[in-house]
């Protein structure tokens, strides 16, 4: 029962990293990548689908990503998304590819990153918090209701703060990888 517990609170924080391992790809370093632009939604055909879904994404420099839409006709629709987009990225087209080069960020500009990846890791701190909380409470009521000793609910609830404590240093490792990319010029 414990086991149960445990085992589901260890998947629940183990989404929770991942999450915010996913927030912090899709927030703009001055290095290029397609998670960038996971955000974007594009017009296609009546439906709002990320550019990931019509385009193929690739990286041929650290500084620069293309763009081939499958549909030729949809080059257009593309730049003007992410014109429109909060990246302040803007791309150029030569009819096939669309072609969006990465500026160098500015001092002020990665400050903001910083605290807006430092928001996310706090958020996914919550998060891990929160499961720990209901697995506690599993636990602890298991133990009033006596299908487990006061014993087997201590264990449970240290490994349960194992968890917890290894769940939220993922996070911080990961918001220090991300700071030092942010600040990286």
């Amino acid at each position: 029962m414990i086991a149960d517990v445990i085992t589901d609170a260890n998947t629940r924080m183990h989404k929770a990293v991942d999450a915010t391992r996913h927030e912090f790809a899709s927030l703009r370093t001055g290095r290029a990548s397609p998670a960038l632009l996971e955000q974007i939604r594009i017009d296609s055909y009546g439906v709002p689908t990320p550019i990931s879904q019509m385009a193929t994404i690739t990286v041929p420099e650290p500084r620069l990503l293309v763009i081939q839409p499958w549909d030729k006709k949809m080059v257009k629709d593309i730049e003007r998304g992410i014109l429109k987009s909060e990246l302040g990225l803007v791309p150029s087209t030569d009819g096939v590819y669309v072609r969006v080069p990465i500026p160098p960020l500015t001092e002020e500009r990665r400050k903001e990153l910083v605290k807006v990846a430092h928001k996310h890791a706090e958020e996914g701190r919550v998060a891990i918090r929160n499961v720990r909380r209901e697995a506690k409470e599993m636990i602890e009521e298991l133990e009033d209701d006596g299908e487990i000793s006061e014993d087997d609910a201590k264990r449970g609830l240290e490994e349960l703060q194992k968890l917890t404590d290894k769940s939220i240093a993922d996070v911080d490792a990961l918001l220090a990888a991300k700071d030092k990319e942010i600040m990286e010029v």
